[in-house]
């Protein structure tokens, strides 16, 4: 049996981060209801699409193991259909500015007065309330606000944005775990309950102990390209074929090892993390100089043998055809499309991809056929 067989989520949401939240919980086993507006999901029309296909890859994957149903609920009876909908889930899930669940008739009140147990998990870009809650929820400005885009980049560059959807990544992560967490107070007491979760305050998480750092003495983490401040040296290094390799020395027994690799363990400027960091710029010189005059198949080689970290930087192509990717099933088939399979490995109840994303309103004769049995509670 699946690990959330039993339970059934309505997922309202669009794009990436609240449809993603209802993803990871597709893949072990929830009935996920994906409701749709007439004019479907954004996702649907989002980023690369297969020659002759009518939806996107994002959707394929972002619908994936959801029952797809098309409602209008501005129209009283697709309005009745939610409500019912609604009160036979576990969860429901959705993505607009606060406010906008009220002015639907769907206020969390209302639809606890018929379903005390409902989770109702919301992801906006900044919360339900404060000073910036009715902001448009880009995840841009969630990267620009809470530290992380300040961070990233060159020393003498701008700013820079990440270029993948990272935000709503981990917003989805975020909003997955936080559902499960209410859903297991609802099973024991049978009470329902709102998750806010923010896409800001979700990448501020990521920043570690650069807040507390900051209050006590005032510190502001400079843009070191790919570099951390405690952690030296670590980057991407471009060796004398022109392959990039990355490394890291963050383990201070690794760091040892990688001395000795360059023929520097007794210079006293490197003895210590905090050594390594107050020159920074002499030792990263050296790292940079001993990986340029050596290919890569050599600097891999001497790396591996002196058990230091290192990796290829790899790009999709040497991904997909990578030995470990593979042998780990990183990556299956579903109806055609080549995704990420599921993102944790349960040894008793592993979750499992059973579709990609469906066509709009695909499921709306079952889904909404099993409605007609059932009947509607007082309210």
């Amino acid at each position: 049996m699946d690990a959330l067989s039993g339970v059934r989520v309505v997922d309202m949401a669009t794009v990436v981060a609240a449809p993603g939240t209802a993803k990871y919980i597709a893949d072990f086993g929830a009935d996920v209801i994906k409701v749709e507006a007439p004019t479907g999901d954004p996702a649907r029309r989002m980023g690369w699409t297969a020659e002759g296909a009518a939806d996107s890859f994002f959707w394929k994957i972002l619908g994936r193991g959801k029952r797809c149903v098309a409602l209008d609920l501005k129209d009283p009876a697709d309005h009745a259909r939610m409500r019912q909908l609604l009160d036979s889930a576990d969860v429901l899930i959705e993505n607009m500015r606060p406010g906008k669940l009220e002015a639907l008739d769907l206020a969390p009140d209302t639809l606890w007065a018929t379903n005390p147990k409902l989770v109702i998990l919301r992801i906006t870009g900044f919360g339900q309330d404060g000073p910036y809650a009715m902001r448009p929820g880009f995840a841009t400005l969630a990267e620009a606000m809470s530290g992380f885009s300040a961070l990233s980049g060159e020393p003498d560059g701008g700013p820079l944005l990440p270029p993948i959807a990272l935000t709503d990544e981990v917003s989805a992560l975020v909003g997955a775990f936080a559902t499960m967490v209410a859903l297991r107070h609802a099973e024991r007491t049978g009470e329902g309950q709102v998750v806010d979760v923010s896409l800001l305050e979700s990448m501020f998480q990521l920043m570690g102990p650069l807040p507390a750092a900051y209050a006590d003495s005032g510190y502001l983490q400079p843009r070191l390209g790919s570099g951390i401040p405690y952690t030296v040296p670590r980057g991407t290094y471009r060796c004398s074929d022109g392959v990039w390799v990355a490394i890291s020395s963050s383990a201070d027994t690794v760091a040892q090892r990688l001395l000795q690799l360059l023929g520097i363990a007794d210079d006293e400027r490197f003895t210590t993390f905090r050594d390594r960091s107050l020159n920074r710029v002499a030792l990263e010189e050296k790292m940079a100089d001993y990986v340029a005059a050596r290919a890569s198949a050599e600097v891999l080689a001497e790396f591996e043998r002196v058990d230091a970290a290192i990796a290829p930087v790899m790009d999709m192509r040497a991904i997909v055809e990578d030995p470990h990717y593979r042998h780990r099933d990183a990556m299956t088939e579903v109806d055609g499309v080549l995704m990420q399979n599921v993102v944790a490995r349960l040894s008793r109840t592993p979750g499992r991809i059973r579709h990609a994303g469906r066509a709009l309103g695909a499921d709306n004769d079952e889904v909404l056929g099993s409605l007609a049995n059932r009947p509607t509670q007082l309210r």
